[in-house]
């Protein structure tokens, strides 16, 4: 049995070297920067739409603010001039209107704490995402050295007197 096993262990070891060798790391290198752009910039989109969407509550928050104030006036006014029956419907809609600035608070908050997740997740990836187009240049570089192509320096292209003369 334990013989059936190192067998085992040894074709599966020289299985992983020959995909090791068939594998380029420059192209899975690459890919792999390219699946992190895709993931940066489906999060970017998803982050403008909630802060648009949070925009858009904000403003419906604000509508139904002075709805409710309006409505308080009116009830002012229907109790003064002992109006209970148009009183019923105001304090029923002041109470729908109360409701739904309940709701919208509740969606602002959780969508608040979405966008914090978000903004967390953004910064993490794109840290993730430099350190990664930073390795692949440094193996880019080191790929053209170990090639026979000298990485490109900037080279002198002044012309000395020397030269001139």
């Amino acid at each position: 049995m334990a013989l059936i096993t190192r067998v085992a262990r040894l074709f599966r070891a020289d299985f992983h070297a020959v995909l090791d060798r068939v594998e380029e790391p420059d192209i899975l290198l690459r890919q792999s920067i390219r699946e992190m752009e895709d993931d940066l910039a489906r999060d970017e989109k998803a982050y403008q739409r909630q802060r648009q969407e949070s925009k858009q509550l904000a403003k419906k928050a604000a509508e139904l603010e002075r709805s409710h104030t309006a409505l308080n006036e009116e009830l002012d006014v229907c109790f003064a001039a002992d109006k209970e029956d148009l009183a019923r419907t105001l304090i029923r809609r002041r109470l729908e209107t109360e409701r739904s600035l309940q709701l919208v608070a509740q969606r602002r908050e959780a969508l608040a704490e979405q966008l914090d997740r978000l903004a967390q997740r953004l910064g993490d990836n794109r840290t993730r995402y430099e350190s990664m187009r930073q390795k692949a240049e440094l193996f880019d570089e080191q790929q053209h050295e170990a090639d026979g192509i000298p990485a490109w320096q900037g080279v002198d292209v002044r012309v000395r007197d020397e030269d001139v003369e």
